[in-house]
């Protein structure tokens, strides 16, 4: 299985769209980021963890479940850093395979040196703009699909019925 741990504050720094929400209203930008996470891991299967800072709140510590991937909001005199350290050497296993998403020099020296992978900023967002076409593409192949009737009929009585199914005359 495969394990993506996001640095929720480094993502929406790194991120066009969501940079210019974060300068508007940082709780929209988190919003925002958990939501393309929840389509990345319904597209990809992959288990995704996104952490927030919170070390400068007092007591805030919690996990949530939204959309199936686990929001973890740090406790108090936590950094991010260090909960996704931790994070990794807990999910890190010969099951799975542990990408850490972050921009942060630092910690992706840290997480290599715990058999981690790291996915940069932009390689998430890369990702995930090539997931949100491959959406778009599934979508509208989807809505291009013909009904066809399971009793052959020409298409000239199909649209006839059709008129007729339509109150048209």
């Amino acid at each position: 299985m495969v394990v993506l741990i996001v640095d929720g504050y480094n993502i929406i720094g790194a991120w066009p769209e969501l940079q210019t929400l974060r300068d508007k209203d940082l709780g929209s930008a988190r919003d925002l980021l958990i939501e393309k996470m929840a389509e990345y891991q319904a597209y990809s299967g992959d288990q995704v963890i996104v952490v927030f800072d919170a070390h400068y709140v007092r007591g805030i510590e919690k996990k949530v479940k939204n959309h199936k991937i686990e929001v973890v909001y740090t406790r108090e005199n936590e950094t991010a850093d260090e909960r996704i350290e931790k994070l990794s050497k807990e999910r890190k296993n010969v099951r799975n395979q542990v990408y850490v998403a972050t921009s942060d020099y630092t910690e992706q020296r840290t997480i290599f040196a715990q058999g981690a992978l790291r996915k940069s900023a932009r390689e998430l967002h890369i990702e995930m703009k090539n997931i949100e076409k491959e959406i778009e593409k599934e979508v509208e192949s989807q809505n291009q699909v013909n009904y066809k009737p399971k009793i052959p009929i020409k298409k000239e009585v199909l649209d006839v019925f059709e008129k007729w199914r339509r109150g048209e005359k």
